[in-house]
Formats: C-alpha cells, sequence, structure tokens
C-alpha cells in the first residue's frame, strides 16, 4: 500500500540529536506483530520507492552528524539504488553516525552493513523492536518472532532497542524491568507509547497513567533513554 502523506523527515532537537527520516521499502517480511500495522506503508515498486525516497533524503542537511533511517520493516527491505543514495547523502552531508532498524529475522545481515558504512567511516547503529523482555508476553501476545530469551545474545547483535508501553498486562514493576534489563544490555533504549491503529490490540490508559507518573520522572533526564509520549507518523517502534 502507498501512503504518500506520512511526515516523511523531522529533527530530534533533544536527547541523542539526529534527523530522521521514514523511507518506503518493499515492506516488512515478518508483518505479524499483533500491535502492528506499521507494515501498511510499502510498495513493491522499487522505483517509485527510490523517486519518493530521493525526495526525503533531500531534506537532510547534517546538522547533528548522525541520522536515523528508518522504514515500514528493516533495512533490508530497502532497494539498492536508495541504498546507495543513503550513502551518499551521509558522504555529502558528513554524517558520521547513520541508525538503521532491523528485525531479528534479518540478524545475519547486519554485519555486511556495518562493514559497508565502517568503509566510509560511518559508525552504524543498529536497532531492533523488542518491545518487551518478558518473553512469553512479547512472544505469544505481541508475536514478535524473536526466537531468543537472553536479552545479553540479542544484545550482542544489536546496539540499541525499542520499548512497546501501554498495553493491558503491563505494570510498573514490568515496565521498569524492561527499561533497566535494556540499559544493561545495550547502548540506548527507546521508549513508545501504543496508539490507537488497525490492530486489535488497543492502548490501555491505565497503564500509560503509570507510566506517566511513576516510570517517565525516573528516566526522564537519562541520556541513554529516549521517550516517545506523543503519537508520530513514524510507527510504535
Amino acid at each position: 500500500m502507498k501512503n504518500d502523506s506520512l511526515t516523511r523527515y523531522a529533527e530530534i532537537n533533544e536527547k541523542n540529536k539526529r534527523e530522521i527520516v521514514l523511507l518506503r521499502g518493499s515492506g516488512c517480511k515478518w508483518r505479524r506483530c499483533a500491535f502492528c500495522d506499521y507494515h501498511l506503508d510499502f510498495s513493491p515498486d522499487e522505483n517509485s520507492n527510490y523517486v519518493l525516497n530521493q525526495e526525503v533524503l533531500k531534506n537532510v542537511t547534517g546538522k547533528y552528524k548522525r541520522l536515523e533511517v528508518i522504514n515500514s520493516g528493516s533495512f533490508v527491505d530497502l532497494d539498492k539504488m536508495t541504498f546507495q543514495l543513503i550513502i551518499d547523502t551521509c558522504i555529502q552531508k558528513k554524517i558520521e553516525k547513520i541508525h538503521f532498524e532491523c528485525h531479528w529475522m534479518h540478524r545475519d545481515a547486519i554485519a555486511n552493513l556495518r562493514n559497508t558504512f565502517d568503509s566510509y567511516g560511518i559508525h552504524a547503529n543498529i536497532k531492533i523492536g523488542v518491545e518487551t523482555f518478558n518473553a512469553p508476553f512479547r512472544e505469544n501476545v505481541l508475536h514478535k518472532g524473536i526466537n531468543e530469551t537472553s536479552p545479553a545474545k540479542i544484545a550482542a547483535l544489536f546496539d540499541e532497542v525499542c520499548l512497546l508501553f501501554g498495553l493491558a498486562g503491563q505494570t510498573e514493576t514490568s515496565m521498569q524491568y524492561d527499561i533497566e534489563t535494556g540499559l544493561a544490555n545495550f547502548n540506548r533504549v527507546c521508549i513508545n507509547i501504543m496508539v490507537e491503529n488497525t490492530t486489535k490490540i488497543k492502548p490501555n490508559p491505565a497503564v500509560i497513567e503509570t507510566f506517566i507518573h511513576k516510570i517517565y520522572p525516573l528516566y526522564q533526564d537519562n541520556e541513554r533513554v529516549d521517550i516517545l509520549l506523543e503519537n508520530t507518523d513514524f510507527g510504535v517502534g
């Protein structure tokens, strides 16, 4: 499904300052996460995707020397022309660090990505959407498709982790456990709050209130924790 009405460029100018672009690829290959309809932003037409991505990447200025590239799946879902354009943009704008997202199923592609950017003197950071370290909940309810229960083993391949809060069944204790586990194993933690979408998984207002009043104050000033409280067009993680 082509969705050209999304906000595809933004700046994060508080903690972890960076430019961020939402590109379009062939789409998430997992597409089973119970909470996510983010995968609907895709097109099988590589040329069409490249034309759109070309326009989005023109916005990059390099002002923070850091760029985050996201799409409705993993970096492997971007076409080769777009990938070369990302590299060219990083070189032209003197980007020093770049961030990509990757599903667990594509973990074997990470080493080659790192090597590619290393060859240009650009450090690649890879983020995984774990959502929670409660493996039974993650797999039986959220259907994330991560067949590894050890946070340390997951973190051995990834630099950053996304967590998803605001779901029925989550508690103050479970959310704090997820954050602390993320901080103990990853360089950075990104917290997303569940928002209403087309899936059957809905935000739980009571859990969100617990997060805002009990958890948020503990981590709002932590430089290693990004907290996205508001809905954006960049998806839920």
